[in-house]
């Protein structure tokens, strides 16, 4: 079961944001006010869960969690030429500073970074990281790691998305100047690693928190600042469109493989054994007790959070429906290019994705081409919801897993040193769990020999593996990017879908032109020939549905999502080119006073 979730409990001053004021500017808060609220422990744990509050709005739990994270080599976005001043012109990366996502998305990441602001000031004004009671100053020391451990992952994904933004550390008084002009994206994360780095000691692990994974710990601290550490490392577009990254990276990859070792000496555990479960816990609501895979999941309470709605495997529900789980679809699909690049015989491939939906009736059924994230499913709920829910299901979303960890050292060592003995053994310990013992030989000891030829090989197999491992948790988007090789990984994607198409229609391939399916005694639904041609069904229980076939179309030759929905990330404004930033809000403009303006990256508007 969960445990008591910090998004549930509601802090009485928060403090609001007039839909007038700029998007910094609170209404005013006394030095009484910050003094009484960080007086004592209790208060101040609502003081800190105000920050975490914003993970409940949709400009997380909808957009930054999935929507934002555009199309890539392992998801996509399909906008099918249509637009809703949302999702899809994000996706075909042409959203124009008026689209209504980006306003959101900007808006509550300035209240949450304000809000930790207040809470960094209210912690470290109060004398209580110093207490003489121990409970006292280890409780607020703690506070003080999670604020602004929050406060990074919004600026993180604010440079991630719009560049070069304003950046703002200081609690808001009555009478200060809420205009700020962009600072330099480097500088932001620099700063931010930096302030991790001196909170991080005095953090409590997860087993002493009260929350445990539902809640900021210092295990997730030491994998942020690895994380931000190879975001500030690597590439970024400037506003003459080009991909850049700055001549002092290495010292960056430095401190990603310091903090990630950090880690996995001071608190090291070993990886479930069970990939699947991983996920499972989360559909029925179950926060494991002791060491897990998961740093650090978004603790939606119950009706809360939009994982199982709008992704997740396809449930069609209603008035109607045989079952009372409600309706969940999903928006970011995986392209079979995807799905054909695992190995046989890794078991993240079906946990990963998912070839069929549940209908009204409450029988599975195959989906044909459109494979969904696979992970969530409110099928799985320990509780129907109703017949006619659809958000709210209160699956947890996770933010860090220690396989991440582990893969970002091997991928700091590598880029520092080459394939050494230690980021090979970080790799095979993610690796291993993929595949069956007796398959070590050959998929893991023998694969990484092979891969570990050099460093450009590790690299390219650091790329693969954490597209295997990581697929549908929506963080591949900020991995091209610092890799630098996002239009590329695009253009690979599409020339393979095209010969997919090319040779199932030809008859010449060796994939599963058609798959053929069913639910076996159990229900549980099978597939026969998951990933080679069969000709024919052994006998007729088996239903035959097109697969690679569906790529090709008899007028344009390719479905046109392979034509179009692509096209921006390598044919945008600068061929080659992912024009992944996007325009500040307009409403962020017109209110700053002539401070911000949308200049460079070709921006129109």
């Amino acid at each position: 079961m969960k445990l008591k979730l910090i998004l549930a409990i509601i802090p009485v001053f928060i403090i609001a944001t007039s839909c007038d004021k700029d998007f910094l500017e609170p209404d005013s808060i006394s030095t009484f006010d910050l003094d009484y609220i960080y007086s004592n422990v209790d208060d101040a744990r609502n003081g800190v869960n105000a920050v975490y509050s914003y993970f409940n709005q949709d400009a997380f739990r909808s957009r930054l969690s999935n929507n934002m994270t555009g199309s890539t080599d392992i998801e996509i976005g399909y906008h099918n030429g249509e637009y809703d001043n949302g999702r899809r012109e994000i996706w075909n990366l042409d959203a124009l500073a008026s689209n209504n996502d980006l306003n959101i998305v900007w808006t509550y990441a300035y209240r949450a970074i304000r809000d930790a602001n207040i809470a960094i000031k209210g912690i470290t004004n109060s004398g209580n990281l110093n207490s003489s009671d121990v409970v006292v100053k280890n409780t607020f020391n703690q506070l003080l790691g999670e604020a602004h451990t929050l406060r990074a992952y919004w600026y993180s994904m604010l440079t991630f998305h719009f560049g070069d933004v304003p950046y703002v550390t200081e609690a808001p008084v009555a009478g200060a100047n809420f205009f700020f002009p962009k600072t330099n994206r480097n500088e932001i994360l620099s700063n931010e690693i930096q302030a991790l780095i001196d909170v991080e000691a005095n953090m409590q692990w997860r087993e002493a928190l009260p929350y445990s994974i539902e809640q900021v710990s210092r295990e997730y601290t030491l994998g942020m600042i690895a994380r931000l550490a190879l975001q500030r490392g690597g590439y970024y577009l400037t506003p003459a469109l080009n991909m850049v990254r700055d001549s002092d990276y290495l010292d960056y990859y430095a401190i990603a493989k310091q903090y990630s070792k950090k880690l996995i000496d001071l608190k090291d555990r070993p990886l479930p054994t069970d990939f699947g479960q991983i996920f499972l816990n989360q559909n029925k609501l179950i926060v494991p007790a002791g060491d897990d895979d998961i740093l650090f999941e978004i603790p939606f309470a119950n009706g809360g959070g939009d994982v199982g709605w709008n992704i997740g495997i396809r449930v069609d529900g209603g008035t109607d429906a045989k079952h009372a789980y409600g309706s969940g679809s999903n928006y970011m699909a995986i392209p079979p290019t995807y799905y054909l690049s695992f190995d046989s015989k890794d078991k993240r491939r079906d946990v990963t994705c998912g070839l069929f939906k549940v209908t009204v009736e409450d029988v599975n059924e195959h989906v044909g081409i459109n494979i969904s994230q696979a992970k969530w499913n409110r099928r799985l709920l320990p509780t129907p919801p109703g017949r006619e829910s659809a958000k709210g299901t209160g699956i947890n979303w996770p933010m860090m897993r220690y396989a991440d960890v582990l893969l970002m050292y091997a991928e700091a060592e590598n880029e520092l040193n080459g394939p050494t003995s230690e980021a090979q053994a970080a790799f095979k310990r993610v690796r291993k769990r993929a595949f069956n013992e007796e398959d070590w030989p050959t998929k893991v000891d023998g694969y990484v020999t092979q891969i570990s030829a050099s460093k450009q090989t590790f690299f390219d197999a650091i790329v693969d593996e954490r597209a295997w491992e990581f697929g549908g948790e929506m963080i591949r988007k900020y991995e091209l990017i610092r890799w630098g090789i996002y239009s590329e990984k695009i253009q690979e994607t599409v020339a393979d879908l095209k010969v997919l198409a090319d040779k199932a229609f030809n008859g010449t391939g060796t994939g599963p032109d058609y798959m053929y399916w069913k639910n076996d005694t159990s229900g549980k639904f099978v597939v026969l020939n998951p990933d080679t041609k069969v000709l024919a069904a052994p006998d007729e229980t088996w239903i035959r549905e097109s697969f690679l076939l569906r790529l090709h179309n008899d007028t344009t030759t390719y479905q046109e999502w392979i034509l179009n929905d692509y096209e921006n990330y390598y044919n945008g404004p600068k061929p080659g080119v992912v024009r992944y930033i996007f325009p500040i809000p307009i409403n962020a403009i017109e209110s700053s006073q002539g401070t911000l303006a949308n200049d460079g990256y070709q921006f129109t508007n």
